[in-house]
């Protein structure tokens, strides 16, 4: 069901359904107003009539005939327009309008209550009457009477049904009407909404990034909304573009890959030749095979366990991002760079608080395992083939700083951005060429600033890399 077709059955049903209530409660209002204005008008004449009507008692009782008329004229009189009934030891005297013989009427109340009376003469219509009741003791041994006043309540009701009949058909003509007008402002209303959705319904991913062109069109929800869509459609190109960059990516290593494992694969088919095809080795010819068997493997699992860093780093979300702490992932890659290099020389430089950064655990360990790897294996002393590398971290300002200097040769000022691409080495290198390129892999990935330099107080190469600190603390 549509936006404005819901509207609209809400404003028809509720509209009237508050006319209605309205309606009620100005009935009820209406009905306390007339009640309270009658019993006020019967309270007032009750004190004129009660001193009158015990008089007439009295002079009943004492059998005073014509001074009892006289008390009668002067009782009415001084009723005026209300109806009155004395009820005493010698009879009833009524006069003035009153509810037909027959009628119950109230023996004790505090206050004026309503009677209904039928009658005749209206074809069975029921009257309403309000009646006040009163105890008349007149200061007389046996006398003794009850006052009755009658205010008719029919030009009241009278008025309740014509408020209640008017309720009836404003809340009526206000079903239709305000179903129109609620139409019309929902249809109104929601028209930046079907533009928008318009809008969005027409991008086509497939031909190219998607874009949603949006004026703010003063709706708050429709702006945020478009606004919403917008980051989405953002997220939507970005991961496209990452899944495209991985799908290149994974092309491109298959044939690097293809290409680096063709050298050692053919290496290691000529040596399985050679054992297969010579009988009576020599045990150093054998070892000799053996060992450039076993070197060939390694390498060829050193370089699938790079490409399988390379590529889960591609693949690696926001999501896996959470709060680390470099200090505890520089000291346990530390620790064992020194099992795999027992005679380096490997100094840390820690501080003694957290150094805390939001980023990808297993991202952060691989930068520093192949920044320690490069700096043991390329950064020897030239002369005494000894590796010495000395690891700093430190908060500066807001920024994790992490520092690797080793004692190497040095890579000149034009190779610095080189040595960063994959499949990258030198011609006298053993390696890869995957290890720095997934150093600045992990470092694009954390937004951290990767810089290659001079070490400034002697020989060697710097790898600087400079993270946003979450919750870091100076050490």
């Amino acid at each position: 069901m549509r936006l404005a077709t819901r509207i609209t059955l809400i404003a028809g049903l509720g509209v009237p359904l508050l006319v209605v209530l309205c309606g009620w409660s100005l009935f009820l209002l209406i009905a306390h107003d007339l009640h309270t204005e009658q019993d006020a008008h019967l309270r007032k004449r009750a004190a004129s009539v009660v001193e009158d009507a015990r008089r007439l008692l009295r002079v009943t009782a004492d059998g005073k005939p014509v001074i009892a008329q006289q008390r009668e004229r002067a009782m009415f009189g001084a009723a005026l327009d209300v109806g009155v009934r004395v009820e005493g030891p010698s009879g009833v005297v009524a006069g003035g309008p009153q509810p037909p013989a027959g009628t119950e009427l109230p023996t004790a109340a505090t206050g004026p209550v309503t009677v209904e009376a039928s009658t005749s003469a209206g074809g069975g219509r029921r009257d309403s009457w309000r009646v006040l009741v009163r105890e008349i003791d007149g200061s007389h041994p046996g006398v003794h009477g009850r006052l009755w006043l009658f205010a008719s309540d029919s030009a009241g009701r009278e008025q309740l049904d014509s408020v209640r009949s008017r309720v009836v058909w404003v809340a009526l003509g206000a079903a239709p009407l305000s179903a129109l007008l609620a139409w019309l402002a929902a249809s109104r209303a929601s028209r930046p909404l079907r533009l928008l959705q318009r809008q969005a319904g027409g991008l086509d991913p497939a031909v190219g990034s998607a874009r949603l062109e949006h004026a703010p069109t003063g709706v708050s929800e429709v702006d945020e909304l478009a606004g919403t869509l917008t980051t989405v459609l953002a997220r939507y190109d970005e991961q496209v573009l990452r899944a495209r960059g991985a799908l290149e990516t994974a092309r491109s290593f298959a044939s690097t890959a293809g290409h680096e494992l063709r050298t050692p694969m053919t290496s290691m088919r000529t040596n399985l030749d050679v054992l297969a095809e010579w009988e009576g080795l020599e045990p150093g010819e054998l070892r000799e095979i053996i060992d450039d068997l076993s070197h060939e493997h390694d390498r060829m699992l050193g370089l699938l366990v790079m490409l399988r860093e390379l590529g889960r780093g591609e693949l690696a979300s926001h999501e896996a991002m959470v709060p680390v702490d470099m200090a505890d992932i520089v000291e346990a890659a530390a620790e064992d760079a020194r099992r795999r290099h027992p005679e380096a020389d490997l100094r840390l430089d820690l501080p003694t608080g957290a150094c805390v950064i939001r980023g990808w655990e297993h991202g952060l360990r691989t930068l520093v395992d192949n920044l320690l790897a490069n700096a043991l294996t390329h950064g020897r002393d030239p002369d005494s083939r000894q590796a010495h590398v000395r690891v700093t971290l430190r908060t500066e300002r807001g920024v994790v700083v992490l520092r690797v200097d080793d004692s190497g040769p040095g890579i000149a000022p034009h190779l610095r951005q080189t040595v960063l691409e994959r499949f990258h080495r030198a011609p006298d290198s053993e390696g890869h060429g995957l290890g720095l390129a997934l150093v600045a892999q992990q470092a694009t990935l954390h937004g951290a600033a990767l810089r290659l330099d001079e070490v400034p107080d002697g020989r060697g190469t710097r790898a600087e890399i400079r993270f946003a600190a979450a919750g870091a603390r100076e050490g």
